[in-house]
């Protein structure tokens, strides 16, 4: 099974385990689908857009039991990021850990099976 990689605030997530599912963040929202990230692009994902912000968290997630709802398309200079086009519900996640900021104020992710 290959695995996909999220990554929230703790806030948002705590919201979602209340919930029962999460709907998405502000952008996913706006996206009208709930962005992920395979383990080769998980990391330049958190430079990009969560340098500097504390108390996030990483889920792990089985993409093959996702469904017919998740699409890999292509985004940034081609490459097909896996997209979720339905809340993810909170039994669908495998794994959940809270994401340090490395020296350089990104989230360190480490090595991530794929």
């Amino acid at each position: 099974m290959s695995k996909i990689y999220k990554i929230l605030s703790l806030g948002e997530w705590n919201a979602a385990r209340a919930a029962g599912r999460f709907t998405g963040s502000a952008v996913d929202v706006a996206d009208g689908y709930i962005h992920f990230s395979a383990a080769d692009q998980a990391q330049e994902t958190a430079a990009r857009y969560f340098t500097g912000q504390a108390d996030l968290v990483l889920l792990t997630v089985e993409a093959d039991l996702l469904g017919a709802a998740l699409k890999w398309e292509a985004s940034r200079g081609g490459a097909l990021f896996p997209h979720l086009y339905r809340p993810l519900e909170i039994h669908e996640v495998s794994a959940e850990r809270p994401l340090p900021l490395g020296a350089d104020g990104a989230p360190a992710l480490g090595e991530l099976p794929a």
